[in-house]
C-alpha cells in the first residue's frame, strides 16, 4: 500500500488549496478514505472522510462548510479542497486508508491502517 500526498504549500488567510492523495497497492474503490492533520505540539485531528462509493462524507466541525472531500475511483485519487483557509488550519495533512473494505466513513484514527507521509499546509499573511 502506498499513499502519496501533494498540493500543500503556503496560502493567505481566506485563500484556497487543493490537496491530492495518490493511492496504490489496494482496491481503492472498496475503501473509505480520510484526511487527518497534525499541528506542531498538538494531537492528530480528524478532518474529513469519504465512503468507498463517495455516497457519504463526514467532516470535523472545524472545517465543515469550508473544506470538501472527494475522490476519483478511476484515478485512485483522493482530494481535499480547502477554501476560506484560516491560520489555525496550519498543519501537516495526511491521507489514510480504512482498515476494512466497505466500512465507514469514520472519524476514529484507529480504524485506519495506512497513512501517507503528509503534505504541509501553512496559512499565513
Amino acid at each position: 500500500v502506498q499513499l502519496v500526498e501533494s498540493g500543500g504549500g503556503l496560502a493567505q488567510p481566506g485563500g484556497s488549496l487543493r490537496l491530492s492523495c495518490a493511492a496504490s497497492g489496494f482496491t481503492f474503490s472498496s475503501h473509505t478514505m480520510a484526511w487527518f492533520r497534525q499541528a506542531p505540539g498538538k494531537e492528530r485531528e480528524f478532518v474529513a472522510a469519504i465512503s468507498w462509493s463517495a455516497e457519504r462524507t463526514y467532516y470535523a466541525d472545524s472545517v465543515k462548510g469550508r473544506f470538501t472531500i472527494s475522490r476519483d475511483n478511476a484515478k485512485n485519487t483522493l482530494y481535499l479542497q480547502m477554501d476560506s483557509l484560516k491560520p489555525e488550519d496550519t498543519a501537516m495533512y495526511c491521507c489514510a486508508k480504512v482498515r476494512l473494505a466497505n466500512w465507514g466513513p469514520s472519524f476514529r484514527f484507529d480504524e485506519y491502517n495506512y497513512w501517507g507521509q503528509g503534505t504541509q499546509v501553512t496559512v499565513s499573511s
